[in-house]
Parts: structure tokens; C-alpha cells; sequence
């Protein structure tokens, strides 16, 4: 697919999300996408990943027994669970594609921060721990900056498969899951005890 098409191909899913969610018009979603493709362009220059090739997942897990440094990062990532099907999930995306994916993220747990800390007025760092019990935050998992423990960023990788989990909990069990996650210290700690038990 030319880098065009993809970008096509983005605008049209994330346009209409934008809408849909916020309520807004079509020439106001179309501006944020632009800012936000802008963005994941100069993100992708500046870390030299816009020639990743399409199926770089499957070079990955192919050079596994052979390249120590790929070796080492994957080894890493599948003590938190991460699968091979997960690598060629994220891996193979779009280099692009994977960057919308993050800034979206980034946006919409900032949307949550600016009403909680503006309209409901909760200090920066009750809102802070709000949104680590609203949504699963990704990263370095080695990352201990900020959070510790099953509290840490998850893989990238496991995203596509917290997302099927978190909506198959929000339809068949609404309740539980709501109280599953008032009962845990952050939504990664849920996650880490539920990739355990064998549910995501």
C-alpha cells in the first residue's frame, strides 16, 4: 500500500471517530487528524522509522534465534506476556499507523485530564490516578519513572488484545469489571493479574 493510500486509509477511521465521539464537524475532525498526522510524521523522521519495511514483525521473530539485541528486547516483552502474533500485530502496522494509534492515546487520556482537574476540579494528581485506573498505559515496561510494580507501562504489543478483553468485560460483565478495576491500584495491575490468570 503507497504511503498515501495509508494515510487515506487513516483519515477516513479516524475522521469519523472524531466525530462520532466529540460530536463535532466533519472540517473540525479533519484539522485535528491533520495536526495529529503532522505529528506522527515528524515523530517518525526524527526516530528514523519511515522505512520500517511493511512486515518488519515477521524480521523480527525471523531473526530472534540469531540476533542477540532483537533477542534481548523480545525476551523482555514476552515475560509481560506478549505472543508472536502480538509482534506481527503491532510490528507489521504501518509505521504511521502505529504512531495515530499513540497520539489518539495521548489525546484522549489528556481530554480526561483537562475535565477532571478544569470542570471537576481534582488536583493534578488525583487526576493523575484517575486516569491510571481509566486506562491501560503503555510504554517501557523497564520504565519506573513514574509507576512500579504491575503498576508499569505494558507492552505496545498487548494492545490489540487489551482492547478485545476490555470490550468483551465492558458487554458481558459490566459490573464485575467496573468493580475489578475500583479494586486495583492501576487498570495495568488488572491487566497484568488477568494475563496471568490466562483471560487476555
Amino acid at each position: 500500500m503507497s504511503p498515501k493510500d495509508i494515510e487515506k486509509q487513516l483519515e477516513e477511521l479516524y475522521v469519523a471517530m472524531f466525530q462520532r465521539k466529540m460530536g463535532i464537524s466533519l472540517l473540525q475532525a479533519q484539522g485535528i487528524f491533520r495536526d495529529m498526522l503532522k505529528q506522527a510524521k515528524e515523530e517518525s523522521l526524527k526516530e528514523d522509522t519511515t522505512n520500517l519495511p511493511q512486515n518488519f514483525g515477521d524480521i523480527l521473530l525471523e531473526k530472534e534465534a540469531t540476533d542477540e539485541k532483537i533477542k534481548s528486547m523480545l525476551v523482555r516483552k514476552r515475560i509481560e506476556g506478549v505472543r508472536d502474533g502480538d509482534i506481527r500485530w503491532w510490528w507489521n502496522m504501518d509505521d504511521l499507523a502505529r504512531r495515530m494509534m499513540l497520539i489518539v492515546d495521548d489525546w484522549s487520556r489528556l481530554t480526561v485530564f483537562k475535565k477532571l482537574t478544569e470542570k471537576d476540579s481534582l488536583s493534578e494528581n488525583e487526576a493523575a490516578k484517575r486516569i491510571g485506573k481509566s486506562f491501560p498505559i503503555f510504554g517501557d515496561s523497564n520504565d519506573i519513572t513514574h509507576t512500579t510494580g504491575d503498576d508499569r507501562p505494558l507492552p505496545y504489543e498487548l494492545k490489540d488484545r487489551i482492547n478485545i478483553y476490555i470490550e468483551r468485560k465492558s458487554q458481558t460483565e459490566p459490573e464485575k469489571f467496573k468493580k475489578e478495576i475500583e479494586e486495583s491500584s492501576t487498570f495495568n495491575a488488572l491487566i497484568r493479574k488477568e494475563i496471568k490468570k490466562g483471560n487476555i
